[in-house]
């Protein structure tokens, strides 16, 4: 097993990347079907192994409108999570082994604020996962 990190001297074996941003505008259920092309356009840009992808779009009726994308990874996961009324997204990255989940957040940062005029990230956090005594 490849460790990727130390926090405390507790070694992890992955690490998650969450982000938070507001002033999300992108179509009335927040065009889900891209978000989804942009994480997955990142995760292939970076090497990394795509398993499945999905994206479910809310319209409003059950659940705020928004969508939830999701790309699996062979070492975990890619997600994306909006409310669009509310103009707020979420996205996490969690991968392990040799795969740097902060160079996949930071490509689709770039991609979003790129073509959301606007967009502000206002969160931003690494955290080691499956640590170890």
């Amino acid at each position: 097993m490849t460790w990727l990190g130390t926090v405390d001297d507790i070694e992890s074996a992955g690490s998650h990347v969450l982000l938070d941003y507001v002033n999300y505008r992108k179509g009335e259920t927040g065009d889900g079907e891209w978000v989804l092309s942009v994480l997955r356009e990142c995760v292939r840009e970076s090497g990394v192994r795509e398993v499945h992808s999905h994206v479910e779009i809310f319209d409003g009726e059950d659940s705020p409108p928004g969508f939830a994308a999701v790309v699996l990874i062979d070492e975990s996961h890619v997600t994306a999570h909006c409310y669009s009324e509310r103009g707020i997204l979420a996205v996490d990255v969690f991968t392990c082994g040799d795969s740097d989940p902060s160079e996949v957040a930071a490509m689709i940062n770039d991609a979003l604020v790129s073509e959301i005029p606007g967009l502000r990230r206002v969160f931003e956090k690494r955290v080691e996962r499956f640590r170890s005594d």
